[in-house]
């Protein structure tokens, strides 16, 4: 739980996993508000727990890119029951609340839209043109 528990951890695998942000730009400008010294000390510190990678794009070695390791890509029905309860229980405390990029995955049954989670994600892995 230490691990998995920390809430900006938590917030960087959504947003990874959900939203396709992959830059420390792209986390940092997202609506959630991590403010850049714990991004940086979360982002520095996930990938020797085998959470995420870092890799640079071929053509620019001042930008980081972040991936989801397989380890972390399998926590995405923890991800989606949390994101179904919320969207059951908080969202009419919160209408501003993200939804999932693909809306009808809501309506899958859970494994059904685990499956369709990870390969949407692997998907914006692979067209990712940085």
């Amino acid at each position: 739980m230490d691990i998995v528990g920390d809430r900006w951890t938590l917030v960087i695998i959504k947003l990874m996993l959900i939203q396709h942000c992959h830059t420390f730009k792209d986390i940092s400008e997202s609506d959630e508000g991590i403010a850049p010294n714990i991004l940086s000390s979360r982002l520095k510190n996930m990938p020797n727990k085998d959470l995420i990678t870092k890799t640079h794009p071929p053509n620019n070695k001042k930008v980081n890119i972040y991936y989801l390791t397989e380890k972390w890509l399998s926590i995405s029905l923890i991800v989606h029951d949390l994101k179904t309860w919320s969207d059951t229980y908080f969202r009419d405390y919160n209408a501003d609340m993200t939804s999932f990029d693909q809306p009808s995955v809501s309506q899958l049954p859970c494994e059904e839209a685990i499956l369709e989670i990870q390969e949407h994600y692997v998907a914006s892995v692979l067209s990712d043109d940085y």
